[in-house]
């Protein structure tokens, strides 16, 4: 099967120096984004490649391409229209985008990102311009390996994959969720340096449960009813298979899939092929981190914490488990553990005698731990309830209820602690637990605050109060690429866990004088290097990585050395490109 890699390969020529091969010329380098410099094609390649006469006479370079393309970003008059113009950029030329991306990181990360993605997702169809990525449905699904090798390139490496049932705070969301995936590995390439032309987002088109989608003249997924059961397993096998069959060494990345499958789903693949679920494990990963941050600035251990974490989907069970790790990491035991964690779903505290979810009873709590609470009418306890009682140090909400985190509760967290840790971590903004301002003003500046979306600097009584964002993107660019880099045959808990201590200890190598809990978007890179080095060493430690040649290896230097760049680079035409890739 021909596809654009047998059209288009990097090189090394005598002196080592990078160039692109192609077997390509004309407009048709012009019209794919891999291979599109537009006016930095010098004069001596528009003659080579037969671009002479479709681009303007003037020769610029990437710089010039630069200034240019964000004075046009600059005139989009909002948010979804600036991401809108990005799409389109990529569309155009992929060194470009994350080229531009790269330079203005802090600015544009919201945009392609949390919290700008939340509307992508939503006007995904009526904005529709250009495919990006493969959409699987029960119509196409048993075609799978044959789509699959049928994608413009042949080495992939990375998958983000979602069904689009759980997006963010906003639920189901049918064929918009592609955005998504979209995004992350945006993120993939511009934090971790993976390689876009190895890279796959994937949509699994189960159907939606949403109505105004499903009456909406322009939606562009499937028209019917969400699947469920066996008919829902058995399409999610078919795709597994056909990357199994296609790219064995491929990683997939789990995303916003609901709850009540995301659990039965890395349980049943985490040991069949190399894959992880960032609802679960990367805000696990990252909120651990911050805990840890929290806790550092405050002068204490993780193992001092009492927590509550309110919100028991695939994100709040998440963080509790990874919390639960970090604790263990730390020398408590599960009996200590079980005393220090507490859960909150919609119904109050998650306790054993009510829980039906199996996924939730390894830190569900027993009728017992609240017998001398005095709780009315025999039920479980209440989120206020269990802040009062349980006096817990930190909280952290992963709801998607907006306001939740009402001055009663905020208060008696302070009341109960002199700088109580408070994380209300739902995104997008809209679906915040609480605001900021709200949390400092009702705990004296006292609260240690830190949000899921982006969040401005908070001036309280004269003082200014920097709020972090715990953006899964400080994890899973990192944890990903070493996953690639090792070749690995799993990805380990102890990798995970490893993401989380990496990432903690960046923040307090260079964040911690200025009173950061997470680090600024700018630093996306640096922090992905240190995470991609650490869990790339944790990976060969514990087996999960093949490349056991890489033993002994200044592992951040070999990270460093495989890192692509967003730049322009020499091209040369060949009429053949031989099956040999560099």
């Amino acid at each position: 099967m021909t596809t654009l890699s047998d059209y288009f390969d990097y090189r090394f020529d005598a002196d080592g120096n990078n160039y692109v091969e192609v077997s390509i010329r004309g407009v048709t380098l012009l019209r794919l984004p891999a291979t599109n410099k537009g006016t930095a094609f010098t004069e001596q390649e528009r003659i080579e490649l037969g671009l002479d006469g479709l681009l303007p006479p003037y020769v610029t370079d990437l710089e010039h391409q630069l200034v240019r393309l964000y004075a046009n970003y600059q005139k989009q008059p909002d948010d979804i229209a600036k991401y809108q113009f990005l799409r389109a950029a990529q569309d155009r030329s992929e060194v470009l985008f994350y080229a531009l991306l790269e330079r203005h990181l802090q600015e544009m990360v919201p945009i392609v990102y949390t919290p700008t993605i939340g509307l992508a997702v939503q006007q995904f169809s009526s904005n529709f311009t250009s495919s990006r990525g493969l959409t699987f449905s029960s119509a196409n699904i048993d075609s799978a390996e044959t789509i699959l090798k049928n994608y413009p390139w042949h080495d992939i490496r990375m998958i983000v994959v979602t069904d689009s049932s759980s997006i963010l705070g906003i639920g189901d969301q049918g064929m918009g969720g592609l955005a998504i995936c979209i995004g992350k590995l945006g993120l993939y390439t511009v934090g971790g340096g993976l390689c876009p032309f190895q890279t796959l987002p994937v949509n699994l088109d189960v159907g939606t449960d949403r109505a105004e989608l499903l009456d909406d003249p322009f939606y562009l997924g499937a028209r019917h009813k969400r699947l469920h059961g066996q008919a829902y397993f058995e399409l999610v096998d078919k795709f597994v298979n056909a990357v199994k069959a296609t790219w064995p060494k491929a990683i997939i990345q789990w995303e916003d899939f609901a709850k009540h499958v995301a659990f039965d789903l890395l349980a049943k693949y985490q040991d069949q092929l190399p894959c992880f679920n960032d609802d679960i494990q990367g805000t696990g990963a990252v909120a651990l981190a911050g805990l840890l941050s929290a806790c550092r600035q405050k002068g204490e251990t993780l193992a001092e914490q009492t927590v509550v974490v309110v919100g028991a989907g695939a994100g709040g069970f998440g963080v509790a488990s990874a919390i639960k790790k970090g604790m263990l990491r730390e020398g408590l035991t599960m009996e200590q553990i079980l005393q220090r964690i507490f859960i909150i779903d919609a119904h109050g505290l998650v306790v054993k005698e009510a829980t039906i979810e199996t996924y939730k009873l390894p830190l569900a709590h027993t009728q017992q731990s609240y017998h001398d609470w005095d709780i009315p009418d025999d039920r479980v306890p209440n989120l206020l309830e269990v802040v009062s009682h349980a006096k817990p140090g930190v909280l952290l909400g992963l709801t998607g209820v907006a306001g939740l985190f009402d001055e009663a509760i905020v208060k008696t967290m302070a009341e109960n602690h002199p700088r109580p840790i408070i994380f209300p971590l739902s995104n997008p903004t809209a679906n915040c637990e609480a605001r900021p301002e709200d949390i400092l003003k009702w705990t004296q500046g006292r609260a240690i605050v830190a949000t899921g979306s982006p969040s401005a600097d908070v001036l309280y009584q004269g003082r200014s109060y920097p709020i972090g964002q715990g953006n899964n993107a400080f994890v899973f660019p990192g944890l990903g690429v070493a996953a690639v880099l090792g070749e690995c045959c799993r990805i380990s808990d102890a990798m995970v866990l490893e993401a989380a201590y990496a990432l903690a200890d960046y923040i307090a190598q260079n964040c911690f004088e200025a009173g950061l809990i997470f680090p600024p978007i700018a630093d996306l890179k640096a922090v992905s290097l240190q995470v991609a080095t650490r869990v790339l060493a944790k990976a060969l430690k514990d087996g999960s990585a093949t490349r056991q040649d890489l033993q002994g290896v200044d592992l951040q230097a070999y990270v460093k050395a495989h890192l692509w760049q967003a730049r322009h680079l020499p091209f040369k035409y060949a009429a053949a490109l031989e099956d040999v890739r560099a």
